[in-house]
């Protein structure tokens, strides 16, 4: 059982890569997307996961705006799918998975650990920043963000995260490591007043979020 998760999960890694690099074109991303959820709900069910029934696109549907018998209907098709893919895997569990061992030696993951210690920036105000791996030759964000909220006295929001606050960028592939330069970005949004200048309570308005600022790390 432990092989098998393995495999799927050595899949899904490279799907996701896939998707977040944003080069495929639509029908393909569309394939891709399908392949994915496919695994997934397979995944759910050989751990003995609650089955999740979805439309054509792979998106989950809501039991407020589905009828009864369209739902009993996509879960009838679901497991007939998954049972058929679980019969498949019975008859080659025998046969060694050599793709899946080409795959991980030839495609390696790169990760990328970072640190949080201290934001310095005089704002005055609470703070949101957002931390992402950005490629200044294809104008792109090449990783999800990392969010950090910081506080207006000079500390995270959430105090227990002080000195923990710690990232990982995965799945980065030989080709991130080739690129010319990557930078870490931080961007910062102001979340307060419209204007800093106000002090009385009844006049102003809170919890607005707006551009403050960025800045980046080359070649990390």
């Amino acid at each position: 059982r432990f092989q098998q998760v393995q495999s799927m999960m050595c899949d899904l890694m490279e799907w996701r890569s896939q998707l977040l690099s944003g080069t495929l074109p639509k029908d393909e991303l569309k394939e891709l997307k399908q392949k994915v959820t496919s695994k997934i709900d397979y995944g759910n069910k050989i751990l003995e996961l609650d089955l999740i029934v979805r439309d054509e696109d792979g998106n989950i549907l809501d039991p407020d705006k589905t009828s009864v018998i369209s739902l009993f209907h996509a879960h009838e098709e679901a497991t007939n799918k998954i049972t058929e893919r679980i019969k498949e895997e019975m008859k080659s569990k025998d046969q060694p998975d050599y793709a899946s061992y080409s795959r991980m030696s030839s495609s390696p993951t790169h990760s990328l650990y970072v640190f949080v210690r201290n934001f310095v920036c005089r704002i005055g105000e609470d703070a949101e920043l957002f931390m992402s791996l950005y490629d200044p030759q294809k104008l792109t964000i090449i990783s999800e963000n990392y969010l950090v909220r910081w506080g207006s006295r000079g500390f995270p929001k959430e105090i227990d995260m002080l000195n923990n606050l710690k990232v990982v960028f995965t799945d980065l592939g030989n080709k991130d490591l080739s690129r010319d330069k990557i930078y870490l970005v931080c961007q910062i949004v102001r979340v307060g007043r419209m204007d800093l200048r106000d002090s009385n309570s009844k006049k102003y308005t809170q919890g607005l979020r707006r551009p403050f600022g960025v800045a980046g790390i080359a070649d990390v």
